[in-house]
């Protein structure tokens, strides 16, 4: 169970915290002064540690570059008061997580001490990568024998220790983040810092801030002046998933940063000097985007000095059953159900189903099927219903006997247009081929967004505009508005 160290003086700020993780998932552990403190981080490394700046025996950073002496990856979240945020931006600085005001609001509270517990967990938890036959006991596995597989292996062997960027490629499930935290494990910085973003969870105004930082006033509700995580992860690894999802504006500044390891705050005008290896990833075909101008060339051509590419799931031949087994096993111990064996039958739809989801999916479906298994043995009738019988995704009105156009008839649409006196039927059909397209192609991934906008070339956030304009609905089936109209 992770493990938080609050060093406060405070009662009340000690009991707010263990008032907001009773009964949760985290341990809570308490120091009243900075010799204690570090005392407890000496003996047993936290995975965060919230610090109050002004303590009995100790003020300003002095106990945060101790902690940072000690493990430089452990997050430090500064608790400030009245008068001392200028010190906790001087830590944000030098690389600490965090810092909140008093009095402590418990939702923001618990929000950033998760997010801080996750971050920590992505630097300390080791991203195996198993000899033959063998399977640690612990840590996050980078598993396959596939001849695909054994490359990507070697190709993290020969970029971890070499400080140039990194640009990871496959689709979403495919274990991208393994393979940036092996490279940044196997590297010069394993000792550093390790910050992960996702491009596309945060909206996109407020990116370039969680990025670069900004000023005070530099946009509405920007009441104090932020660190942003290039400044904050000084000497250490960003990892930036979804890069395909970036405005050209920030992507202007990632170019720049890359070039020149400098960058300005959002709002501001002085340059701030920094020091981060970058590794991106994306589920999008980058390269199509750079030449369509929908992602800068000159950035892509920075990004792509190392590539790796993860294959799907579905061309991993025998991994498949290889991951099955390793799951099984691991669901089965934590959730006090030992598998014994898997039957032929469900071994076969297992195989047989295309994992449009990928690893991801795989577990997913795996530890649901253990949940529901009578027994040591894993039968067909555990599995999730759309693997051992496939859904197929259809539109109230198609027939089934046209595979090809399925309910739609273009020389009907057409002719009808023509009929009742269209003057706009070339914009008419445009829109209809558009909705044909995305229906078909969210009926293919089962209405996953992520897997569709890779098959139609576009970014996820042009798909959702897409799907909301068209009026496209997904739910167990995918249809469009007008289908229900004609239906």
């Amino acid at each position: 169970m992770p493990t938080l160290l609050v060093i406060d003086d405070e009662p009340a700020i000690q009991h707010a915290f263990q008032r907001a993780f009773r009964g949760g998932d985290l341990t809570v552990r308490s120091a009243t002064t900075a010799a204690e403190g570090l005392v407890a981080i000496g003996a047993e490394r936290p995975d965060v540690v919230v610090l109050d700046v002004h303590l009995p025996d100790a003020t300003g950073l002095d106990t945060f570059h101790r902690i940072k002496q000690i493990d430089a990856r452990i997050p430090v979240v500064l608790v400030t008061g009245h008068g001392t945020t200028d010190l906790a931006i001087e830590a944000m600085k030098e690389g600490a997580y965090e810092y909140l005001l008093k009095p402590l609001e418990l939702a923001e509270l618990r929000a950033l001490i998760d997010r801080a517990v996750q971050s920590s967990r992505l630097m300390r938890v080791p991203t195996t990568i198993p000899e033959a036959g063998s399977v640690p006991p612990i840590g996050d596995l980078l598993l396959g024998r596939c001849p695909v597989m054994q490359e990507v292996y070697k190709a993290i062997g020969r970029v971890a220790r070499q400080d140039v960027t990194v640009l990871v490629l496959g689709e979403s499930g495919t274990g991208k983040e393994l393979v940036a935290r092996a490279i940044y494990q196997h590297s010069k910085r394993a000792e550093r810092p390790f910050l992960a973003i996702n491009c596309a969870a945060i909206p996109e105004p407020l990116l370039e801030s969680e990025l670069f930082g900004h000023e005070r006033g530099a946009f509405t509700g920007a009441d104090r002046k932020r660190i942003g995580k290039f400044e904050q992860c000084h000497g250490g690894t960003i990892f930036l998933d979804e890069v395909g999802e970036m405005t050209p504006l920030t992507q202007a500044k990632i170019l720049r940063l890359i070039q020149e390891q400098r960058f300005e705050r959002v709002g501001g005008s002085e340059t701030v000097q920094t020091d981060v290896r970058l590794i991106a990833a994306t589920n999008a075909d980058i390269e199509k985007m750079a030449e369509d101008g929908r992602f800068r060339k000159d950035l892509y051509f920075r990004l792509n000095v190392f590539t790796i590419t993860l294959p799907p799931l579905r061309e991993r031949g025998d991994d498949i059953d290889l991951l099955v087994d390793h799951y099984l096993r691991r669901f089965g111990q934590e959730l006090g159900k030992p598998v014994a064996e898997i039957t032929p039958e469900a071994a076969a739809a297992l195989r047989a189903y295309p994992w449009p989801g990928n690893v991801r999916e795989l577990q997913s479906a795996l530890k649901q099927s253990v949940l529901r298994m009578g027994g040591s043995v894993l039968l067909p009738d555990f599995l999730p219903s759309h693997i051992i019988r496939p859904t197929v995704v259809t539109t109230p009105n198609d027939t089934g006997t046209n595979p090809t156009v399925a309910g739609f008839d273009w020389d009907q649409f057409v002719g009808g247009r023509i009929a009742e006196g269209s003057e706009n039927l070339y914009a008419e059909s445009l829109e209809r081929m558009e909705r044909e397209v995305l229906v078909r192609t969210l009926k293919h991934t089962d209405g996953n967004q992520l897997q569709a906008a890779r098959i139609l070339g576009i970014t996820r956030g042009s798909l959702r505009n897409k799907i909301r304009t068209l009026g496209i609905s997904i739910a167990r089936s995918v249809w469009s508005d007008d289908d229900q109209g004609d239906a």
